[in-house]
């Protein structure tokens, strides 16, 4: 590895708290704009204005937005599992259950990528990461009790975590068959595509919203949906798993739904339990081993790197 990799390497990996803070909050902005908006219209109207502020950001640096031909199939079904799927099952996950702890059940995802990365991209898991996916499988059980106990628990659960199944095949695909694109035009197709099957979906289901002012509060929670959740995050999260191992970028993400967590214990009034301060910690300590455990053996047969002559963003 040379020194600009590994530098490179470095800040992906520095950037993983970084988008801990920005979706963990972003469950509680989701809460917020759904009491306003039905999910379906939410999620096209998000990922769209995230598409939209992605695309108009890299034409201003002068990327080309164009894919070749034979890399759109591998660009949809990466975009339908990582962005569409997941987003708008856990939309519905949140709405099925009474709180929206519901969501943290989301966070089987690095359970299902390290299985998936395995026999797909040769990504065995080294001990670090085995002592870090039990902490962090086990801190999700606590965290996740209380639903056992809250009516339409399994609903909820159920689609909390389709949502990390369907994110942990996206993550794992897109390593195995990577894009040839800059990263912020990837970024911002994989948005748009998740927007158009948002879209479908809403006319579907809920028809064509009727436009109309939205409160305060709500308002400011899409705005931080849109620009931070959606645009930034996910253009942070495609550079990180074009950097770092499938399983480590996904354990990664395990601080997310103790910021999730806490942000709803702050803004929304939810208080924790014994068991959540427990699970809180397995999960911090699980993310912290991951971020710190050294290079996994790989035998992946398709490298994750930006496409040749990408501008470095991070």
């Amino acid at each position: 590895m040379t020194a600009s990799e590994s530098r490179a390497r470095t800040r992906a990996a520095l950037a993983v708290p970084l988008l801990a803070l920005l979706w963990g909050l972003n469950w509680v902005a989701v809460r917020v704009v759904l009491r306003e908006v039905a999910p379906w219209t939410l999620r096209a109207t998000g990922l769209g204005l995230g598409a939209a502020l992605l695309f108009a950001f890299a034409l201003a640096r002068g990327d080309r937005l164009r894919v070749a031909r034979g890399q759109w199939p591998r660009l949809v079904a990466a975009s339908l599992l990582t962005i569409a799927g997941f987003n708008v099952l856990v939309a519905f996950a949140q709405l099925a259950g009474t709180t929206s702890r519901a969501a943290i059940l989301t966070y089987t995802m690095p359970i299902w990528a390290i299985a998936l990365a395995w026999p797909v991209l040769g990504e065995r898991p080294d001990r670090r990461r085995a002592i870090a996916l039990g902490l962090g499988a086990a801190g999700l059980a606590l965290l996740a009790a209380p639903l056992l106990d809250a009516p339409h628990a399994g609903a909820g659960a159920a689609l909390a975590c389709g949502g990390g199944l369907s994110w942990a095949a996206g993550t794992v695909l897109a390593k195995r068959l990577p894009v040839d694109a800059a990263p912020v035009p990837m970024t911002a197709w994989q948005l748009a595509i998740g927007a158009l099957a948002a879209g479908a979906g809403m006319l579907a289901f809920e028809g064509v919203p009727v436009p109309r002012m939205l409160g305060a509060p709500a308002a400011l929670a899409l705005a931080y949906h849109v620009v931070l959740a959606m645009a930034l995050a996910y253009f942070l999260w495609f550079e990180v798993i074009a950097r770092l191992p499938a399983g480590t970028a996904a354990l990664g993400t395990l601080g997310v739904p103790v910021v999730g967590v806490a942000g709803a214990m702050a803004l929304l009034g939810e208080r924790p339990s014994a068991a959540d301060l427990a699970g809180f910690a397995c999960v911090l300590a699980a993310a912290t081993i991951a971020l710190r455990a050294g290079p996994a053996v790989i035998h992946a047969r398709a490298a994750g790197t930006p496409a040749d002559g990408a501008r470095d963003p991070l």
